[in-house]
């Protein structure tokens, strides 16, 4: 008879002390030295981190016995008595060194500058989105460079990846999702004259997932409005036909790969990673982290919508708008618009009969 069992449970007070009670009991019969308090209380947060839940533990055993034979390793190694927290902290960390050479590789490419990311100045058109690897059971992340090229079309959004073949079908659904959002913003009722490219710089292979669509939607609105994005600043999260931000899975590791790059390199206090507001329960980051943000030194923003997002990435505000359809001026939402009309103009400028008739002598000129 085939049984389906949950994968985590819920983080009770419950559910903690039977975790605590677990953890006796395995040390006991696997012959282990005892764990102290604090290290069944940094097994629970290692729980929690491994589901990436801050309400939830995993429920897995043999990656709980694994952490506790290594921590017992640890302990015994430092001829301890008890295993305390440093220990399991240890086994934390040497699980994620033996698989770091990949993460250790890409982080060095960005530091030497082969891999270009911006961590400083702003840019128009130019954002860091987070991009997700694994190796074996254990998976990390680094920014990528995202950007987006704007001109007069008919509404077409060009997803490079997708057009090479290297984009998966998650990720061109994103894409087609922030093309519909764009429309049903700002051209409800005239033409949408646009016609955009998306790429992921200095990508060789697929890119699957449609976490980075905030980022490719934040890209896109630089572009249109000419308003420089920060670049101390990495965005993820999915977003909707609506301009609503969804949550995305390996939350943790997007914020720390970033954070990695920005400690290398010197953290200013202007650095930090944009996160859907629906994220936040999954947050169980590193102590180095949690630490950068008390000091004020890396910042997590929580954006509901992609309004919220563009103006912390650029400064200015959003623009809500009008009854009648208008955005207040100055804002993000009405230098796109306008830059849509201006774009809408043109293309029906050259598809009047005078301007048909000068396009074809233009066209003469140059070949003739």
């Amino acid at each position: 008879m085939a049984v389906d069992f949950d994968d985590d449970v819920p983080r009770t007070a419950e559910h903690q002390q039977s975790l605590a009670r677990l953890v006796a009991t395995i040390a006991r019969r696997n012959a282990l030295l005892p764990f102290d308090r604090t290290a069944v209380a940094r097994v629970i947060e290692d729980r929690a981190r491994v589901v990436e839940d801050n309400e939830r533990l995993s429920a897995h055993m043999q990656s709980l016995v694994d952490l506790l034979v290594e921590a017992d390793f640890a302990a015994r190694n430092r001829a301890a008595s008890v295993v305390a927290a440093d220990d399991v902290e240890a086994a934390v960390k040497a699980g994620i060194h033996r698989a770091s050479r990949v993460n250790e590789a890409l982080q060095d490419a960005i530091l030497r500058d082969t891999v270009l990311i911006d961590t400083q100045g702003a840019k128009v058109g130019q954002v860091n989105g987070l991009s997700v690897f694994a190796v074996g059971d254990h998976a990390f992340a680094k920014p990528t460079r995202i950007t987006a090229s704007t001109r007069v079309g008919e509404g077409e959004v060009i997803d490079v990846q997708r057009e090479v073949k290297l984009g998966g079908p998650i990720h061109s659904k994103g894409v087609l999702i922030l093309a519909s959002f764009l429309a049903w913003r700002f051209s409800a009722t005239r033409p949408h004259s646009l016609r955009a490219s998306l790429v992921f710089e200095q990508t060789y292979g697929e890119v699957e997932g449609d976490s980075a669509s905030a980022a490719e939607l934040c890209a896109l609105l630089s572009a249109l409005a000419g308003t420089p994005l920060q670049q101390s600043l990495a965005i993820t999260g999915s977003v909707n036909q609506y301009g609503e931000l969804q949550a995305i899975g390996a939350v943790n590791e997007k914020i720390e790969g970033f954070f990695d790059i920005c400690k290398a390199r010197g953290l200013d206090g202007k650095q930090g990673v944009v996160i859907p507001a629906s994220n936040v329960k999954n947050l169980m980051l590193r102590d180095d982290v949690v630490g950068a943000a008390a000091d004020g030194k890396f910042h997590v923003y929580a954006a509901r919508t992609i309004d919220d997002a563009i103006e912390v990435m650029t400064g200015v505000p959003a623009g809500i708008p009008s009854p009648g359809g208008g955005f207040p001026a100055g804002s993000i939402n009405a230098q796109v618009a306008a830059r849509l009309e201006a774009f809408s103009a043109t293309r029906q400028a050259f598809a009047a009969p005078s301007g048909a008739a000068k396009w074809k002598n233009v066209r003469r000129r140059k070949h003739g």
